[in-house]
């Protein structure tokens, strides 16, 4: 058997990419374990700085292997339906809370499960054949599931979120992008590129000082007001500007080179 999810290092840059091409990358049980350990693992590891999360193939992800998931007879049929949900969910959880940005990058489908990954994620780029939908309410489900209504209307605006949760329908790259929902629209061969760009600005900054702004971002989304937000934002900066890596920023900024940091 093939590994569900490839890992390659590089520094303090890890690429996770999807691997069930012959499956177009659907969501079985070992995928989703696979990635459930290893973005739960990304908490400690601070090493890691930055994620890139791609797929294998020609699709990003078709969503739920639907006959995967077999019960093992000592469930009942809600139990292990409850189980495979919260499997899944679990993995959105686990990347919103990990400390590192994660970079996804989408080519074809991404499909209910797959357009839950995306939306996961911290900065989209997707190739021309680039297609998402909501497909949940296809089969016979809600459309709200595995963040989309929650991630859906907070990034692309309620009346598409809607459009997309109320009909399952297709959202093609060009829309993706006027509604903001990936950074750009970039051919395949230049998806590693795109995302290189963004990681080496992201290395420049402070480690500590990225890892609390993805934290910032993520509770502000849903902070009750202007004042909440800026007391975050404002006990945020007052500490990070105690560090060492503050100074050397500073430092490097006035020598006109790259910082070291220590995160210290």
């Amino acid at each position: 058997m093939t590994d569900p999810i490839l890992i390659h290092s590089d520094g303090p840059v890890e690429t996770v990419t999807l691997n069930r091409p012959e499956r177009l990358n659907a969501m079985d049980e070992a995928l989703i374990y696979a990635l459930q350990d290893y973005f739960r693992g990304l908490h400690d590891r601070l090493d890691v700085r930055v994620v890139v999360l791609r797929a294998a193939g020609r699709a990003f992800c078709a969503g739920l292997d639907l006959g995967s998931w077999k019960n093992t007879g000592n469930e009942g049929a809600i139990h292990h339906t409850w189980r495979t949900q919260r499997a899944i969910a679990t993995v959105m959880q686990l990347m919103r809370s990990c400390p590192q940005p994660i970079i996804a990058l989408a080519q074809g489908a991404a499909c209910g499960g797959g357009l839950s990954l995306l939306l996961s994620s911290d900065i989209r780029f997707c190739t021309p054949d680039f297609r998402m939908n909501a497909a949940y309410i296809k089969i016979g489900l809600g459309g709200c599931d595995m963040g989309s209504s929650y991630f859906l209307p907070r990034l692309v605006g309620s009346s598409l979120a809607s459009e997309m949760i109320l009909t399952g329908r297709f959202i093609h790259a060009d829309r993706a992008l006027a509604s903001g929902f990936v950074s750009a629209v970039v051919e395949s061969d230049q998806l590693d590129a795109a995302a290189a760009g963004i990681v080496d600005d992201m290395l420049l900054t402070a480690p500590m000082g990225l890892r609390l702004s993805k934290d910032a971002l993520n509770r502000n989304i849903d902070a009750p007001g202007f004042e909440a937000a800026l007391a975050i934002e404002d006990r945020q900066q007052v500490m990070l500007s105690q560090t060492a890596d503050a100074l050397e920023a500073q430092r490097a900024f006035l020598d006109k080179r790259r910082p070291d940091y220590r995160d210290r």
